[in-house]
């Protein structure tokens, strides 16, 4: 993987699904990881057992903790401590970064 040129503007095919991830990067504490989410998507309430960043590369999504809301549009990113549970719901066809160290 590594030396490798990647290119977010690739398609990747969901499958029928309304969302996928394709992991890019994993070492032993951390990894970088390409969402694709489908307008109207939603990932469902869940926890990151490490701390975390998203990077909206393109669409518009928003993401949810306990009773805050969050709008993130292409080129914003949000990070956020382990352990704190949240969704996502796509509110355009969306493409974006999770890093988690």
């Amino acid at each position: 993987m590594f030396y490798n040129v990647l290119n977010a503007n690739n398609e990747i095919n969901l499958d029928g699904k309304e969302f996928k991830k394709e992991t890019l990067l994993e070492g032993e504490n951390s990894s970088v990881n390409l969402i694709v989410i489908k307008k109207e998507g939603i990932i469902d309430t869940h926890t990151s057992n490490k701390d975390a960043m998203v990077y909206l590369i393109e669409g518009e999504i928003e993401l949810h903790f306990d009773a805050e809301k969050f709008n993130l549009k292409e080129k914003d990113f949000l990070m956020f401590k382990k352990d704190k549970e949240h969704k996502v719901l796509a509110k355009k066809d969306s493409k974006f970064l999770l890093i988690k160290i």
